[in-house]
């Protein structure tokens, strides 16, 4: 199968395109699943990776690239869900579920209207084996951003993270970081509707994230440790994929969600072993 795999890694463009896409979306989902883990928004990150749904339909309707509109639908939610839950008793999880599941019903309405359902089908699921040259080149351009803004304000992020209190204390603009890291959260989670689709974008950003936290002591180690978890996911992912003849994008998550199983048993940290 190894021989199999490489042979139509030498021969067929649109596995080659497939797997370099689908290693840099792992990298950078393992990069900002971290931060989104440690903040405790596994939830938000479910409900951006959903609320770009309708701009991609809405992309098909007016004939532009999905990319304009998921990016704008999703930065649209997230100031949304920040908006009711800081104005608001409302808490961030209830905020979450009414924004969330509005967006997905305009979407599921704007799916009908643009009458693309085979395209769209892929948008829901993932089909990275149909990754064009373009879209390969954007979101290597688009995960090379994320990684570099993360770089320059690793520190800021990290403080604001950690302990928002201390970082108004110290001056700094707790709002802005966050909306930076939505924005973040918003550019990874339309790179990997490709591969995975909106419904598993999630499984992305928090799987490896997850597994690596099991492991790590220090937000450095642990954003590396989860990127070459994610990577690793999406190569095995793609092998198993191909060779069998199943859903990659769903193949990609299940191996994530294996390789977080095993961590759970055998971390030092979970302990579970010892306790048993």
């Amino acid at each position: 199968m190894i021989a199999n795999f490489i042979d139509g890694l030498v021969q067929y463009h649109f596995l080659q395109n497939a797997l370099i896409t689908a290693l840099v979306i792992g990298i950078v989902s393992g990069a900002v699943g971290c931060f989104i883990i440690l903040r405790g928004m596994s939830l938000m990150g479910d409900a951006i990776s959903h609320a770009v749904l309708p701009g991609v339909a809405l992309s098909f309707i007016l004939g532009i690239n999905f990319f304009i509109g998921a990016i704008v639908f999703g930065l649209f939610a997230s100031v949304i869900i920040t908006f009711i839950k800081n104005n608001s008793t409302i808490k961030g999880d209830t905020a979450i579920g009414i924004t969330f599941s509005s967006f997905l019903a305009l979407g599921v309405i704007l799916i009908g209207v643009a009458n693309s359902s085979t395209d769209l089908f892929h948008i829901l699921f993932g089909n990275i084996l149909a990754v064009q040259d373009i879209d390969k080149w954007l979101t290597i351009g688009i995960g090379a951003l994320v990684l570099l803004v993360i770089f320059i304000f690793f520190k800021e992020l990290l403080i604001t993270s950690f302990d928002p209190l201390m970082a108004k204390a110290f001056g700094m603009n707790v709002s802005f970081y966050h909306y930076l890291l939505m924005g973040l959260l918003t550019l990874v989670a339309v790179t990997a509707m490709q591969s995975v689709g909106t419904i598993l974008i999630v499984a992305m950003l928090i799987t490896p994230a997850a597994t690596a936290y099991l492991f790590t002591t220090s937000l450095k180690k642990m954003i590396f440790l989860s990127s070459t978890l994610g990577a690793f996911a999406s190569l095995l992912g793609l092998f198993i994929g191909y060779n069998f003849n199943i859903a990659v994008g769903s193949s990609i998550v299940l191996t994530s969600a294996v390789l977080f199983l095993v961590a759970f048993f055998i971390s030092p940290k979970q302990n579970f072993l010892r306790k048993k």
